[in-house]
């Protein structure tokens, strides 16, 4: 068997030595997976787009001070910032340090582990959480929550919770 279809431990791949057809998408599953990427690339614009013009935060830096402002003593260790965030550590380093120069974050030594950064709330930083949220929250129900029907939300909040609980289990 060439060594591209073999698993790490040099066992046999999924396809049992040959490749198996796609299941390609039907016409139903297309439109969902488009509408998808579509809806998601166009709300992660705007919402974007609104905190830097109301707030001068770009949509990471928001949800990185939301982190930490919901974390016990407005801190989280890097590592737990970027799982909590779904990205990886370089892109919370980036925008960390883009939030520290802005007053907004300050990065300390862990006092769990002397190796280990915990990136910490200021109190500017939390000013500007409140001042930016309450535009925030608007755009987010006038681009997407206040668009569906309760069906719709129930439906997008499953089926998305679903995709990401199973995500997640895979990363664990």
């Amino acid at each position: 068997m060439p060594p591209s279809r073999r698993t790490r431990g040099g066992g046999r791949g999924p396809y049992h030595g040959r490749m198996a057809e796609p299941r390609w998408l039907s016409a139903e599953e297309m439109r969902a997976w488009q509408a998808f990427l579509a809806a998601a690339a166009l709300l992660d614009r705007r919402l974007d787009q609104q905190l830097k013009e109301e707030a001068g935060l770009s949509h990471p830096q928001y949800e990185i001070l939301v982190r930490l402002a919901a974390a016990p003593g407005g801190e989280l260790r890097m590592t737990d910032l970027a799982g909590a965030l779904y990205t990886s550590k370089s892109g919370v380093t980036y925008q960390i340090t883009r939030l520290e120069k802005a007053g907004l974050v300050r990065r300390a030594s862990s006092p769990a582990d002397v190796r280990g950064v915990v990136a910490v709330l200021t109190d500017a930083g939390r000013l500007r959480l409140a001042q930016a949220a309450p535009g925030h929250v608007a755009a987010v129900r006038g681009l997407l929550i206040d668009v569906l029907t309760t069906q719709q939300l129930t439906a997008v909040a499953d089926g998305l919770g679903e995709v990401a609980r199973r995500l997640g289990a895979a990363d664990d």
